[in-house]
């Protein structure tokens, strides 16, 4: 489904990805684990578009995207949550949801979407005249994550969405990954400082250390890797 073949990325003269490679096949769950600074976000935001390799290639369908524009690649399917969020916090809950639908004509199809959004996060149709600014840490990620699935994903990136976020709701953020993967049949690409958790729900895991791929493989066989489990969950 996504191919990223030795793609080297740069910010202007300080190169950050060095020979990336990466693989996701249709239905998976597939996790990036490394540590702040690894260059995690910045591999998604060249698949995303926002960035653009110097050398390498990216396919998504057997179709080149690495030369393709942000809103071209969400067209074909590959919605991204960046870290943080980013909201419109002066826009309402269904304000954020129509703009993760913009470039949907149907209506009829944009309807659909938010009886599936507001079925996964109730919460969401609760506050949808609230404004975004307004709600609290975890809503605010439901409403990030609902914004994309409004795109009709076939790849749903998501950029450390556990960050920030209070203990008892980081769980609940990783069931929800989950659930979007297994229940709803949406292929996922899981970035996360949370090594454990993601190699625990991932079927396979890529650890990415300073801008280059060092290991891959299922993700329960990370957790029993000595590299992974010495550097990353401090056994």
């Amino acid at each position: 489904m996504l191919q990223v073949d030795n793609v080297d990325v740069a910010y202007g003269d300080v190169e950050v990805l060095h020979e990336v490679s990466l693989d996701i096949q249709e239905g998976e769950l597939v996790a990036v684990i490394g540590a702040n600074g690894a260059g995690k976000t910045t591999l998604l935001k060249t698949i995303s578009g926002l960035l653009k390799p110097i050398n390498g290639s990216i396919t998504f369908d057997s179709q080149t995207i690495s030369d393709q524009s942000p809103d071209k690649i969400v067209s074909n399917g590959i919605v991204h949550v960046p870290e943080g969020r980013l909201l419109f916090p002066d826009m309402s809950v269904r304000e954020n949801l129509e703009m993760g639908a913009y470039i949907e004509k149907d209506k009829d199809k944009v309807a659909e979407r938010f009886d599936a959004v507001y079925e996964l996060f109730p919460v969401l149709e609760e506050r949808s005249n609230q404004m975004a600014g307004t709600l609290s840490g975890g809503e605010q990620q439901m409403l990030a994550v609902g914004r994309g699935l409004m795109a009709g994903p076939t790849l749903f990136m998501f950029d450390e969405p556990s960050l920030g976020l209070a203990p008892k709701l980081v769980q609940s953020i990783f069931e929800m990954v989950l659930h979007i993967n297994k229940t709803l049949n949406v292929t996922v690409l899981l970035v996360e400082q949370n090594v454990r958790m993601s190699c625990e729900i991932s079927d396979r895991a890529f650890v990415l250390e300073n801008g280059r791929m060092v290991l891959h493989g299922p993700g329960h066989e990370m957790l029993e890797n000595d590299h992974v489990r010495e550097a990353y969950l401090g056994l």
